[in-house]
């Protein structure tokens, strides 16, 4: 069988890594060669826009031109941060012989998966199902010239990689009847992905089923080390943030657990920069020692959040450092001029992994000068002599501060001042280094999470210049990104709006529009969100059930039109759409929205119950936890509405909704609440209040759970 021939010969002759990375190459001074990417704004592809292949972007062009001579498609997917996706273009797309290989049987197709995250969905899904198990980048799929995929791996070695070239020239020459057949199979599996039959009964969520999800999920918790159980280990914020609502919501103590040992290793790993602030993507081991370096918008704008969420929890003061630390670092290496965030720092300079990061201790110890201070220095981030890491040192913390102090005979207040000022010195060495890659494009979705971060860090420590930046920021998108109909686009670049959104754009959009208007009850922010949302519902619907399409109705056809179901690094775009539509349905009196919220939830809910593994649904289980949980409005109106909301959302309270103002202005939930001269707290649920109070805690004991 085609299939198994296929399989056979790459478990056979290949090492697939499938373990993720990317990264950017520095151009030579002069290019022999350049091909269609040169148009392109991606970074991502304008890397490899002097590459000997003929690489075209995907589009008309390259489809036809497959289509007119009767060639394979081979379409190559990565990102600009990434480790593996340079290595494999170093070793085979810079080279002639290689380039002559793919140049004279294949139509060449460059992909920017965080551009366009459709086609990428598309094709990795085909690498699970063709080798059985998970794949990363750099992702290389073989297909036909209509873009059926055929076979789809990850990361070649140059000699493998033409010998599998040549094995599928071979196999079309050959054997294109068999291939013919193994493209529709798969290409019906894609297309199966992800559907769902109407479900008849009721739709009743309740706590017992909430809480067993949570057990589940702790299940897979490395209470330890933190994390999930064993390596790689990624930050998969949405999941804590999940175990952060149930602890709260249950008093489950080993919940709090999870969340407090994952953010407390994590910040003292090596994944965290400790003298630039910010986290690179994951950790290569189990001690969240040796991460891949790349630093991602995404990771960072979501975990901003989770450690102030968890910091309003505990009142940890580690995790307050660490949300500044790394706003800083956003602020410094992420920020357009204008207002957006970029998308990321790749993970190589000089063509090294993590080069820009790693010290030699004689380094530190000649930077540091004095002696003691670089021993305590050493000491507190586990510096060697002969490395922790390819006879390098990745900052990373073990020892308490207090058994640092005692031992070299210093309080802890010195002790700090000490390390502070050590970092300092060693963050100004590093900065004459020559720096890792920027990708500079900005992304609507990623953008939104970013706003989401320095909202939730504004509720938790009333910096008004976090408030400051997140309006900069969505006046940024507004102005740039959204189209006279509510339509969004994607990507913005060197001043370019391009790219039609994609769902998971309005989503977060909504989302962060959503978190604005509770940060500052201004209503405007409230209409967008519903205009947003009602755009989405038409351009994304799908009449067959509640669950939404990724792409809209207006994006040229793919060979399938996919939903994003699971909740992986960052939330899916239906579970984040779903919940937008249960807290804006409840803070505009839209029964709509709220019974589409359930809708979507209830096709998803037998999924929930059963599976062992909800760490994969974890923003689905916090919508479930919200309808289990009702959630209460919390209204705060009159004059000094300032002053009582910041204290109120000091705290945290994820079963809450706030809303209010100095008047009703012309929300529904507002009505009659305005007592002339005074300033009320309202605490209802399902639009039943109870007797208002003045002060915050009598407030808060009327919602707590």
């Amino acid at each position: 069988m085609f299939k198994k021939k296929i399989l056979f010969y790459i478990m056979s002759s290949l090492t697939i890594i499938s373990m993720l990375g990317c990264h950017a190459q520095e151009e030579a001074q002069q290019h022999q060669y350049t091909n269609a990417l040169i148009d392109e704004s991606s970074p991502y592809l304008l890397q490899h826009a002097h590459n000997p292949v003929n690489w075209y972007p995907w589009g008309e062009e390259a489809l036809e031109k497959a289509k007119k001579e009767d060639k394979l498609l081979l379409i190559s997917v990565g990102y600009a941060a990434c480790h593996w996706c340079h290595v494999m273009e170093h070793e085979s797309f810079e080279d002639t012989t290689v380039a002559r290989i793919m140049n004279e049987h294949f139509v060449a197709i460059k992909v920017d998966r965080e551009e366009r995250p459709d086609i990428d969905d598309i094709y990795m899904t085909a690498c699970q199902m063709a080798s059985g198990r998970g794949c990363g980048w750099p992702l290389n799929a073989f297909a036909l010239p209509d873009g059926r995929p055929v076979w789809a791996g990850t990361y070649f070695p140059k000699n493998q990689w033409m010998e599998t070239m040549e094995y599928f020239i071979d196999a079309y020459s050959n054997e294109r009847e068999k291939m013919e057949e193994y493209a529709a199979q798969l290409t019906e599996g894609i297309q199966g992905v992800g559907t769902f039959q109407p479900i008849g009964e009721e739709a009743v969520f309740t706590t017992d089923k909430a809480n067993t999800m949570a057990e589940r999920f702790m299940n897979h918790v490395d209470f330890v080390k933190g994390g999930r159980k064993g390596a790689p280990k990624f930050p998969v914020p949405n999941g804590y943030e999940f175990l952060l609502q149930y602890h709260h919501l249950s008093n489950n103590d080993k919940a709090l657990d999870a969340v407090n040992t994952t953010l407390q290793n994590m910040a003292m790993g090596g994944i965290y920069d400790h003298l630039g602030g910010g986290f690179a993507r994951y950790s290569t081991d189990e001690d969240w020692l040796v991460p891949h370096f790349e630093k991602m918008l995404y990771d960072n704008a979501q975990l901003v959040s989770l450690y102030s969420h968890a910091y309003q929890k505990t009142k940890d003061p580690s995790y307050k450092t660490v949300v500044e630390e790394t706003l800083h670092f956003i602020a410094q290496e992420l920020s357009h001029s204008e207002g957006g965030f970029y998308s990321s720092l790749d993970a190589d300079s000089e063509g090294e992994e993590g080069k820009f990061y790693v010290w030699e201790k004689e380094e530190i110890d000649s930077i540091l000068a004095d002696e003691k201070v670089a021993r305590i220095f050493c000491d507190y981030y586990e510096v060697r002599k002969g490395g922790n890491w390819e006879k390098t040192n990745v900052l990373h913390r073990k020892k308490p501060v207090e058994k640092i102090s005692s031992e070299y005979n210093i309080s802890t207040t010195e002790l700090a001042e000490i390390i502070q000022n050590a970092k300092q010195k060693l963050f100004e060495a590093r900065a004459a280094r020559i720096r890792p890659g920027l990708d500079d494009k900005i992304l609507t979705s990623w953008n939104a999470l970013m706003i989401k971060g320095y909202l939730d860090a504004y509720r938790a420590f009333g910096n008004t210049a976090y408030l400051e930046i997140a309006q900069k920021n969505m006046d940024f998108l507004l102005k740039n990104q959204l189209q006279s109909d509510n339509r969004l686009n994607r990507n913005f670049k060197d001043g370019k709006s391009s790219i039609n959104a994609f769902l998971d754009d309005y989503a977060f959009m909504i989302q962060a529009l959503l978190s604005l208007y509770e940060a500052t009850f201004e209503e405007k922010w409230l209409h967008k969100a519903d205009e947003l949302a009602a755009y989405a519902l038409e351009h994304f619907e799908d009449e067959s059930n509640a669950l939404l399409y990724y792409t809209s109705k207006l994006d040229p056809a793919l060979i399938a039109r996919k939903k994003e179901i699971e909740d992986n690094v960052i939330s899916g775009s239906n579970s984040a759409m779903a919940r937008n539509l249960l807290h804006l349905g409840t803070y505009l009196y839209k029964e709509e929205y709220i019974n589409r919220a359930k809708d979507m939830l209830h096709l998803i809910a037998p999924t929930l119950e059963s599976t062992e593994q909800p760490n994969f649904y974890s923003n689905w289980c916090a919508l479930y936890t919200e309808f289990a949980h009702p959630l209460y409005e919390v209204a705060v109106i009159g004059p000094d509405y300032q002053a009582l909301k910041a204290s109120l959302q000091s705290g945290y309270h994820p079963n809450a909704l706030f809303l209010g103002g100095a008047s009703e202005g012309k929300m529904e939930l507002l009505k009659d609440k305005l007592q002339e001269g005074e300033t009320f707290i309202y605490v209802c649920q399902n639009k039943v209040c109870q007797l208002p109070v003045q002060e915050v805690e009598a407030a808060v004991k009327q919602f707590a759970p």
